[in-house]
């Protein structure tokens, strides 16, 4: 293959211009225009016509849409440059439909562009140190786009998946002076035949095992997604998160979880920009809307629907970012007990259906409802319609929207769609029980969650309660423990083992997702009798006995950093009170050692240690947010302690 040739003469050197015409016309300046305005001001107007704008049109009100597209598409929609995933493949769509509605009522629309990484994609590799540490990193560039326009009314935020939207919900929180809407992107389509996109990323070591073959991994990895854009089919992260944004009263109703690139999805960006315009002849702002209420309101459809554990993460972020309380442990403990989960979709049970069947269910607008009639929701808080949530589902019971939905779920699925979102006296009786359990012990002193509603129901005993007691397999990197359960390492990870996975957390790594672990032992024959505790987090699609954010952490002294294979683990789960523990019981060598004993008298593990491969940005990201409240604190920077930390240590350093 030859080298370009990089200094070759030109084919048509003429075609190089040295000067342009520029935009005719003039700006419809004004006396009070040049005299008061900033020369930024004025200046962007030149910019405007620069790109083409109507210079008779430049002075409309301006609107910023900001997104989190990704990768370079065709006008066919076929690819010229991928982008990571599907979730921002096709959000272009939706900022195109928000930009002709701006220009429709005479605004003038800006669209910038911050695009977000796939944990889907970083599983298993040096990617996942990044991925939670970027969405502090996007939110601060959002943040800093959206004061870099300054005459922008309002601001229509468009994003769909795990990072990108808790970034731009965090962004556009804590810019809420101003008209702000989140258009959720929506979801993609599961295949007609096929696995769906969670289960597909077990599709290696399912070949490992021995359980599936060579021309079914081939398969099913080709046709997971049955459509090129929206989130993941599950009730993950990115789909919970969707969920959130509208229980927080961000989004137009109905807007989380549309099936990406139709038209009912295009019309919520329509809708979007509409409802900014409107919020501005209001005076009304976003911080109007987010307030404890919608926090609250937030935490219980989370609940209510099954929501990812990573909104553990992301609800106190976005708190924070608001200027709001910070719910804790106890907080989501309390809502928790509150509401059974009442919503049966992927990855929960007992059917588990696809997002885009809870979408045409009713959504969130239907959760809503059935929360109201229980007396559970806050239903006088505001959203960015103008309308309280009260306002909204009198509307929605009634409307031809509810019953078209309803109607076509039923039609083209053959699904009742009250077997998707059921009616909570119903989805009580028939066992499902609540969301979230925080247990404590003395592995975890600071707690731990676990989704115990996804726990796999064959383990539970009668009483409702998950117990396990078994030797410990201790792993310092997800690389070791994945290799053990694929077998490809000696002893291989057998039924009966509880996996402690160490190292893992914000100081670790950057606090990775272990999907490749967690979906490994939901879809291995032998996965359900195989428990994990870990100070790492869970992909939202994660089922089984996980248990994870371990707190302390290994690294910052947690005792979980003292155990070692062999050593006797105990956990027990009550999935009806919401209690539970996960202790250290026996120790290998020692047997007659209290648990005390073991901690007071043995090192870390020989094998702890911050990962060798761990970005430098991610370490700074995860000394800040240490000093913000952890894990527990939505893993957030609290500028405030961080400058009275800093301070601190320059005066002790000084001292010495």
């Amino acid at each position: 293959m030859s080298e370009p040739n990089y200094f070759g003469a030109l084919e048509n050197v003429s075609a190089v211009q040295t000067k342009a015409a520029g935009p005719t016309g003039k700006l419809p300046l004004s006396d009070e225009i040049l005299r008061n305005w900033s020369s930024g001001d004025l200046f962007g107007l030149t910019q405007s016509v620069g790109m083409g704008f109507d210079p008779r049109r430049v002075l409309g009100d301006q609107y910023l849409i900001l997104s989190t597209q990704g990768g370079v598409r065709n006008p066919d929609g076929s690819p010229v440059a991928l982008g990571y995933h599907t979730g921002h493949w096709e959000v272009g769509l939706l900022v195109q439909a928000a930009a002709e509605q701006i220009c429709k009522n005479e605004g003038v629309p800006f669209a910038a562009f911050v695009s977000d990484p796939c944990d889907g994609r970083t599983q298993g590799t040096q990617g996942m140190f990044d991925s939670l540490p970027y969405r502090n990193d996007a939110a601060m560039v959002m943040r800093r786009l959206i004061r870099s326009l300054p005459r922008r009314k309002g601001v229509i935020g468009i994003a769909t998946c795990d990072k990108g939207l808790p970034a731009m919900m965090m962004a556009l929180a804590g810019c809420s002076g101003l008209a702000n809407v989140l258009v959720p992107g929506g979801v993609t389509l599961p295949p007609a035949v096929g696995e769906d996109a969670g289960k597909v990323q077990t599709i290696g070591v399912r070949y490992s095992r021995g359980e599936m073959s060579l021309e079914e991994a081939s398969l099913e990895g080709c046709r997971a997604c049955g459509t090129p854009g929206g989130g993941c089919q599950f009730l993950g992260t990115a789909a919970t998160s969707q969920v959130v944004a509208e229980a927080l009263g961000m989004t137009v109703p109905h807007a989380a979880l549309a099936p990406s690139g139709q038209p009912i999805w295009t019309k919520l960006a329509r809708d979007s920009a509409e409802a900014s315009r409107q919020m501005v002849l209001r005076g009304q702002t976003l911080r109007d809307v987010l307030t404890d209420d919608a926090i609250y309101n937030a935490m219980l459809i989370h609940a209510a629907v099954g929501g990812s554990t990573n909104l553990l993460l992301h609800i106190p972020a976005i708190a924070a970012a608001a200027g709001l309380k910070r719910p804790d442990a106890a907080a989501f403990r309390k809502i928790n007990q509150l509401v059974p989960r009442f919503v049966d979709c992927l990855p929960n049970g007992p059917v588990g259906h696809p997002t885009v069947r809870l979408f045409l269910a009713g959504g969130v607008p239907e959760v809503a409802w059935h929360l109201r009639e229980l007396g559970l929701l806050r239903a006088n808080a505001l959203t960015i319609t103008g309308q309280t949530w009260n306002e909204l589902i009198d509307q929605w019971i009634t409307s031809d929207r509810r019953q078209i939905c309803r109607d076509r779920l039923a039609q083209a699925d053959g699904v009742d769609p009250d077997e998707v979102i059921i009616a909570p006296a119903e989805a009580t009786r028939r066992g499902m029980t609540s969301t979230v359990c925080f247990p404590s012990g003395n592995l975890c002193p600071e707690g731990s969650v676990i989704k115990s509603t996804s726990i796999d129901p064959s383990v539970i005993d009668e009483d409702n309660i998950y117990r396990k007691r078994g030797p410990a397999r201790v792993f310092t990197t997800e690389r070791d423990a994945i290799a053990a359960i694929k077998g490809q390492t000696e002893p291989a990870i057998q039924a009966g083992d509880v996996i402690v996975l160490i190292g893992r957390g914000p100081l670790g790594c950057g606090m990775e997702e272990t999907y490749q672990i967690t979906s490994a032992l939901k879809y291995l024959s032998f996965g359900k009798d195989v428990a994990l505790i870990t100070d790492a987090r869970f992909s939202g699609v994660s089922t089984g006995a996980c248990i994870g954010h371990v707190g302390p952490e290994a690294l910052a002294g947690g005792p979980i950093a003292k155990v070692r294979d062999g050593d006797l683990i105990e956990i027990e789960i009550d999935r009806v009170s919401l209690s539970g523990r996960v202790d250290l019981v026996q120790a290998a060598e020692a047997p007659e050692s209290s648990a005390e004993e073991i901690f007071a008298s043995r090192p870390p593990h020989p094998g702890l240690c911050v990962e060798a491969n761990m970005p430098e940005d991610t370490r700074l990201w995860a000394a800040l947010q240490q000093v913000g409240g952890g894990t527990w604190g939505g893993c957030v920077y609290d500028v405030d302690e961080i400058v009275a930390t800093l301070q601190a240590g320059l005066k002790a350093r000084q001292g010495q």
